[in-house]
């Protein structure tokens, strides 16, 4: 057993399958699933192989993806403690610190942090990545073609900055997904029915987003293109920027940020 996921939730599910998908041999992956039916779920759909705890089996593996939440890390990897001859560790849990949960470890130093977000369950995710010195370039070479099974991947050379990949693109669907609900209803307002105004929202915002990552352009060339002066665009975008849109943002980014460092002192406190 190569990689070895403890936890087989939704986005341990979209890892392994998309690693399968690109030819990682199910045989090579295992999965620590306290739940029977999950087990069975995951054992007929990708063909790995599960476990209903940690053993050493899963202290041998050479990845060890910990896809469990936050809460629940100390315990999930209290049985591995001392018991580590070299893996790389890999955590996907959000505010958790590689310290810390080095420290879980019995003094553990080879972790790489991953911040992935939800689009990675339809393979167009990104992922924010932080690996502590020891980690060598193979192995971060050998993480990163583990998380481009779920999409793209961008390495951070400083943790703290990992509380800020949290806000922007861990929890940014969530800001897009709110503002495809406010589209809509503002769609609605003006006479649509919910299938009509949803349509068109969520074709605007997947249209306009595939333009800006095929685009050399910056997003705010982009948005000059699509202004005309005196137009209904431009009218659009004054009371935007009446309301002081952009701080709107920069302030529910902030928020989510300070949020999550917060949830670093709290989580590894003890």
């Amino acid at each position: 057993m190569k990689i070895c996921f403890i936890g087989g939730g939704n986005m341990a599910r979209a890892m392994i399958g998309g690693m399968v998908a690109k030819g990682q041999s199910p045989e090579e992956i295992g999965v620590v699933e306290p739940r029977e039916e999950g087990r069975t779920a995951l054992e007929a759909d990708f063909g790995v192989r599960t476990l209903p705890a940690v053993s050493e089996q899963v202290a041998s593996a050479q990845v060890i993806v910990l896809a469990v939440k936050p809460q629940h890390m100390k315990s999930a990897v209290a049985p591995l403690a001392g018991k580590l001859a070299g893996a790389v560790v890999v955590s996907i849990a959000a505010g958790l610190r590689a310290s810390d949960i080095g420290r879980w470890l019995g003094g553990y130093s080879r972790i790489v942090r991953c911040m992935p977000n939800t689009p990675a369950l339809i393979g167009a995710g990104v992922t924010g990545l932080y690996a502590d010195p020891s980690v060598s370039a193979d192995e971060r070479d050998q993480v990163a073609g583990i998380l481009s099974s779920v999409g793209t991947s961008v390495w951070i050379d400083d943790e703290a900055k990992m509380d800020a990949v949290t806000a922007i693109s861990g929890s940014g669907p969530a800001y897009v997904f709110h503002f495809i609900e406010a589209l809509e209803a503002a769609g609605v307002a003006l006479g649509f029915d919910e299938a009509t105004a949803r349509a068109l929202a969520i074709g605007t915002v997947d249209g306009a987003a595939r333009l800006a990552a095929q685009s050399d352009e910056a997003p705010g060339t982009l948005r000059e293109r699509v202004t005309s002066k005196g137009g209904t665009t431009a009218a659009a975008l004054a009371s935007l920027a009446q309301d002081d849109f952009s701080a709107i943002i920069a302030r529910a980014v902030e928020a989510a940020r300070a949020r999550g460092a917060q949830m670093g002192d709290e989580l590894g406190a003890d």
